[in-house]
């Protein structure tokens, strides 16, 4: 086996044509597959760099920018933990995570557009409930939520990462803190109960619209007989994750997180690929052996919808919301509200993560790189550029 590092790319490639020959791939998916296995390769062009100090020259290849690529999403992630992080309330935030029952996993392999909507749409009616509640908060509140499809072991496992603030705004537009004291939100049973009714209510009326098939249909007025509605429907609450820095990195780990990083991926060989998991039943790090066609038909199945939208924002924490609530909250602390940062450039970004220019040369680290010849795809000729002066 090849113990250097392996990527999904390469994955891809290897195995990708004897997946696609099962039928078991959407026309989607296939697009997908060509884009990644084409990520920083002369397919999608580049460039030739010079250092004008010790004369290094470096080939850099053009990535694919693709969402599902996990070599292209580290500057994604830390650009967006940098552009929210003036925007994020100086009050604790609960990570809460709702998931759906293994009962409902054809369907969402079938309708993965219409279960994945109706997941956000379902979990939001959720929270408005209790937070519209005085028993509970008797405030309006908000959450990001971000879709994760995929377990450890890449089998399909829906489920939805909120981030929610500890309060709401009143009607009086004042801030308004959980009646819970920072223990928790709201309580986790009967957040559960309560989202199952909702989504099994929303699955009746896509049955009897004819939009989804039920093997087993509901009965009218006895959808507590239901399979789906005995099965148990997991709402996890953690504790209160701190304001600040912290809140945005334990965020950000989520928002541009894919089915399996290329660090996991152990070793490939002709057939099987060996990759690493957290067993959370035994609490233990594992690794396991499937065949290269088997992988890459699990990690298939956590390509999202075209055009489907992963990560949302709710009530408070809207774009049209959350800079007039950050304000009213940096006001009612007696506080100054950070500078916001947005569209920032991707060499700022790395130069405020890593504290250096990516330009920077690797050899002498005098002097930065300057492009000196664009290269095309394959299928063009070399366009060149001036050298530069290196006197």
């Amino acid at each position: 086996m090849l113990k250097n590092k392996v990527t999904i790319a390469d994955v891809i490639r290897e195995f990708g044509d004897d997946l696609q020959q099962t039928k078991k791939v959407t026309s989607y998916q296939k697009r997908i597959f060509t884009t990644l296995k084409k990520c920083r390769t002369p397919a999608l062009g580049g460039h030739v760099e010079v250092c004008r100090k010790c004369g290094f020259v470096h080939t850099g290849w053009n990535s694919c920018r693709n969402r599902h690529c996990p070599t292209c999403n580290s500057i994604k992630r830390e650009r967006w933990i940098l552009e929210r992080r003036s925007e994020m309330l100086p009050v604790d935030y609960f990570h809460m995570v709702f998931t759906l029952p293994d009962s409902l996993n054809n369907l969402c392999l079938h309708h993965p557009k219409l279960l994945y909507g109706l997941l956000f749409k379902c979990v939001w009616s959720t929270m408005q409930k209790f937070a519209g509640s005085h028993k509970h908060l008797g405030a309006k509140s908000g959450m990001i939520a971000v879709l994760h499809t995929w377990g450890q072991n890449l089998q399909l496992h829906p489920h939805l990462h909120c981030l929610v603030p500890g309060g709401g705004l009143t009607q009086q537009n004042k801030w308004r803190s959980s009646k819970a004291k920072g223990k928790y939100l709201f309580p986790v049973k009967a957040l559960s109960k309560v989202f199952r009714g909702k989504f099994t209510d929303e699955l009746i009326k896509l049955s009897l619209n004819g939009e989804i098939h039920l093997d087993v249909p509901f009965i009218k007025n006895k959808k507590y007989r239901h399979p789906f509605y005995k099965r148990k429907w997991v709402v996890f609450a953690k504790r209160p994750v701190l304001a600040g820095e912290k809140t945005l990195e334990y965020l950000g780990r989520y928002v541009h997180k894919v089915a399996i990083g290329n660090s996991r991926i152990k070793s490939i060989d002709k057939k099987n690929i060996t990759f690493s998991w957290f067993d959370y039943k035994t609490s233990k790090g594992r690794e396991m052996t499937l065949t290269g066609v088997e992988f890459l038909r699990r990690w298939s199945m956590h390509i999202l919808p075209e055009g489907f939208v992963k990560v949302r924002h709710y009530g408070i924490c809207s774009n049209r919301n959350k800079m007039m609530v950050r304000q009213i909250v940096y006001e009612c602390l007696d506080k100054i509200p950070p500078s916001v940062q947005k569209g920032l450039k991707w060499y700022l970004v790395y130069e405020q993560t890593y504290g250096k220019s990516p330009f920077l040369c690797p050899a002498c680290e005098q002097d930065e790189m300057v492009k000196v010849q664009l290269l095309p795809p394959v299928r063009d000729g070399p366009i060149k550029l001036r050298r530069p002066n290196t006197k």
